[in-house]
Protein backbone atom coordinates (compact mmCIF):
# COMPACT_ATOMS: atom_id res chain seq x y z
CA UNK A 1 0.00 0.00 0.00
CA UNK A 2 1.46 3.36 -1.04
CA UNK A 3 0.92 6.30 1.30
CA UNK A 4 2.21 9.81 0.74
CA UNK A 5 5.10 10.85 2.96
CA UNK A 6 5.84 7.23 3.94
CA UNK A 7 8.39 4.72 2.65
CA UNK A 8 6.99 1.18 2.64
CA UNK A 9 9.66 -1.19 4.00
CA UNK A 10 7.41 -4.26 4.21
CA UNK A 11 8.95 -5.96 1.15
CA UNK A 12 12.41 -5.84 2.74
CA UNK A 13 11.05 -7.03 6.10
CA UNK A 14 9.20 -10.02 4.61
CA UNK A 15 12.15 -11.00 2.37
CA UNK A 16 15.39 -10.89 4.39
CA UNK A 17 18.38 -9.96 2.26
CA UNK A 18 16.33 -7.96 -0.24
CA UNK A 19 17.56 -4.38 -0.47
CA UNK A 20 15.22 -1.49 -1.15
CA UNK A 21 16.62 1.81 -2.44
CA UNK A 22 14.82 5.14 -2.21
CA UNK A 23 15.57 8.60 -3.56
CA UNK A 24 14.83 11.21 -0.92
CA UNK A 25 13.68 14.78 -1.54
CA UNK A 26 11.94 16.47 1.40
CA UNK A 27 11.56 19.98 2.79
CA UNK A 28 10.62 18.84 6.32
CA UNK A 29 7.33 20.71 6.02
CA UNK A 30 6.40 20.30 9.70
CA UNK A 31 9.84 21.36 10.99
CA UNK A 32 10.02 24.55 13.04
CA UNK A 33 13.52 24.25 14.52
CA UNK A 34 15.49 24.21 11.26
CA UNK A 35 15.24 26.72 8.42
CA UNK A 36 16.04 24.89 5.17
CA UNK A 37 17.19 26.84 2.12
CA UNK A 38 17.25 23.69 -0.05
CA UNK A 39 15.34 20.43 0.51
CA UNK A 40 17.14 17.45 1.98
CA UNK A 41 18.18 15.19 -0.89
CA UNK A 42 19.93 11.84 -0.97
CA UNK A 43 19.67 8.08 -1.23
CA UNK A 44 18.39 5.69 1.44
CA UNK A 45 18.85 1.90 1.46
CA UNK A 46 16.93 -0.58 3.60
CA UNK A 47 17.67 -4.27 4.10
CA UNK A 48 16.50 -6.76 6.72
CA UNK A 49 18.62 -9.52 8.19
CA UNK A 50 15.53 -11.23 9.58
CA UNK A 51 15.80 -9.78 13.07
CA UNK A 52 17.32 -6.35 12.32
CA UNK A 53 16.37 -3.69 9.79
CA UNK A 54 19.42 -1.82 8.51
CA UNK A 55 18.92 1.70 7.16
CA UNK A 56 21.77 3.65 5.58
CA UNK A 57 21.94 6.76 3.48
CA UNK A 58 23.80 9.88 2.46
CA UNK A 59 22.07 13.25 2.45
CA UNK A 60 22.75 16.90 1.76
CA UNK A 61 20.98 20.23 2.23
CA UNK A 62 21.60 23.93 2.80
CA UNK A 63 20.12 25.60 5.86
CA UNK A 64 20.23 28.82 7.88
CA UNK A 65 21.94 28.78 11.28
CA UNK A 66 23.21 31.48 13.65
CA UNK A 67 26.86 32.52 13.77
CA UNK A 68 28.39 31.37 17.07
CA UNK A 69 30.19 34.71 17.43
CA UNK A 70 27.69 37.40 16.39
CA UNK A 71 24.35 35.51 16.21
CA UNK A 72 23.71 36.73 12.65
CA UNK A 73 21.99 34.25 10.30
CA UNK A 74 24.30 32.44 7.88
CA UNK A 75 23.72 29.75 5.26
CA UNK A 76 25.70 26.51 5.54
CA UNK A 77 25.88 23.34 3.48
CA UNK A 78 25.24 20.22 5.55
CA UNK A 79 26.16 16.74 4.33
CA UNK A 80 25.54 13.77 6.57
CA UNK A 81 25.36 9.99 6.61
CA UNK A 82 22.97 7.86 8.59
CA UNK A 83 23.46 4.19 9.52
CA UNK A 84 20.86 2.79 11.88
CA UNK A 85 19.58 -0.58 13.09
CA UNK A 86 16.03 -1.30 14.21
CA UNK A 87 14.75 -4.48 15.86
CA UNK A 88 12.44 -6.71 13.81
CA UNK A 89 10.13 -9.30 15.40
CA UNK A 90 8.11 -12.09 13.85
CA UNK A 91 8.76 -14.57 11.07
CA UNK A 92 9.07 -13.11 7.57
CA UNK A 93 6.16 -14.16 5.36
CA UNK A 94 8.53 -15.52 2.67
CA UNK A 95 9.14 -18.51 4.98
CA UNK A 96 5.52 -19.63 4.50
CA UNK A 97 4.37 -19.06 8.05
CA UNK A 98 1.07 -17.58 9.05
CA UNK A 99 2.87 -14.61 10.59
CA UNK A 100 4.82 -11.69 9.32
CA UNK A 101 7.79 -9.61 10.38
CA UNK A 102 7.29 -6.15 11.83
CA UNK A 103 9.46 -3.35 13.19
CA UNK A 104 9.54 -3.02 16.97
CA UNK A 105 8.84 0.66 17.71
CA UNK A 106 11.37 2.37 19.93
CA UNK A 107 10.45 5.03 22.42
CA UNK A 108 11.50 8.23 20.71
CA UNK A 109 10.38 11.85 21.02
CA UNK A 110 9.22 11.81 17.41
CA UNK A 111 7.59 8.86 15.69
CA UNK A 112 9.66 7.57 12.73
CA UNK A 113 7.71 4.39 11.89
CA UNK A 114 4.05 3.73 11.18
CA UNK A 115 3.66 -0.06 11.14
CA UNK A 116 6.25 -1.23 8.55
CA UNK A 117 6.60 2.17 6.89
CA UNK A 118 9.29 4.76 7.55
CA UNK A 119 8.26 8.37 8.08
CA UNK A 120 11.22 9.99 6.29
CA UNK A 121 10.67 13.51 7.66
CA UNK A 122 10.95 12.29 11.27
CA UNK A 123 13.96 10.11 10.51
CA UNK A 124 15.85 12.77 8.52
CA UNK A 125 15.05 15.51 11.05
CA UNK A 126 16.96 13.56 13.70
CA UNK A 127 19.94 13.04 11.41
CA UNK A 128 20.04 16.67 10.32
CA UNK A 129 19.86 18.10 13.83
CA UNK A 130 22.65 15.80 15.02
CA UNK A 131 24.84 16.89 12.10
CA UNK A 132 24.34 20.67 12.22
CA UNK A 133 27.62 22.51 12.83
CA UNK A 134 28.23 23.11 16.53
CA UNK A 135 29.85 26.55 16.16
CA UNK A 136 29.19 27.88 12.67
CA UNK A 137 30.95 31.13 11.89
CA UNK A 138 30.15 33.97 9.53
CA UNK A 139 32.69 35.16 6.95
CA UNK A 140 34.72 36.99 9.63
CA UNK A 141 35.41 33.89 11.74
CA UNK A 142 36.76 34.22 15.28
CA UNK A 143 39.64 36.53 14.42
CA UNK A 144 38.13 38.84 11.78
CA UNK A 145 36.78 42.30 12.51
CA UNK A 146 33.08 41.39 12.52
CA UNK A 147 30.92 44.55 12.72
CA UNK A 148 28.09 42.62 14.38
CA UNK A 149 30.36 41.10 17.04
CA UNK A 150 31.88 44.52 17.75
CA UNK A 151 28.43 45.89 18.50
CA UNK A 152 27.83 43.19 21.12
CA UNK A 153 31.10 43.96 22.98
CA UNK A 154 29.58 47.23 24.26
CA UNK A 155 27.24 45.24 26.48
CA UNK A 156 30.07 43.85 28.61
CA UNK A 157 31.48 45.77 31.57
CA UNK A 158 35.24 46.26 31.69
CA UNK A 159 37.10 43.89 34.00
CA UNK A 160 37.62 45.19 37.53
CA UNK A 161 39.57 42.32 39.02
CA UNK A 162 43.33 42.68 38.41
CA UNK A 163 43.55 39.13 37.07
CA UNK A 164 40.93 39.86 34.45
CA UNK A 165 42.88 42.84 33.12
CA UNK A 166 45.43 40.41 31.68
CA UNK A 167 42.67 38.51 29.92
CA UNK A 168 41.45 41.79 28.40
CA UNK A 169 44.99 42.47 27.16
CA UNK A 170 45.11 39.06 25.52
CA UNK A 171 41.71 39.74 23.91
CA UNK A 172 43.09 43.03 22.60
CA UNK A 173 40.64 45.37 24.32
CA UNK A 174 42.72 48.49 25.16
CA UNK A 175 39.77 50.32 26.77
CA UNK A 176 39.21 47.51 29.26
CA UNK A 177 42.93 47.44 30.04
CA UNK A 178 43.03 51.18 30.81
CA UNK A 179 39.94 51.09 33.01
CA UNK A 180 41.03 47.96 34.86
CA UNK A 181 44.48 49.40 35.61
CA UNK A 182 43.06 52.42 37.43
Amino acid sequence: MKRNHFLDLNEALQNPGKQLDFTIHTSLSQEEDVDLVNPIEGELSAVSTGNILLLSGQFRTRCVVECARCNEPIEVDVEFEMDDEFTVEGVPSCYGSDGFAHIVPEEEPEKIFDKNSLIPDGYLRQGLILNLPVQPLCQFGWEGDCPNARATKKHFAPPTHPGLVHLAEIAGDPKATEEGAE
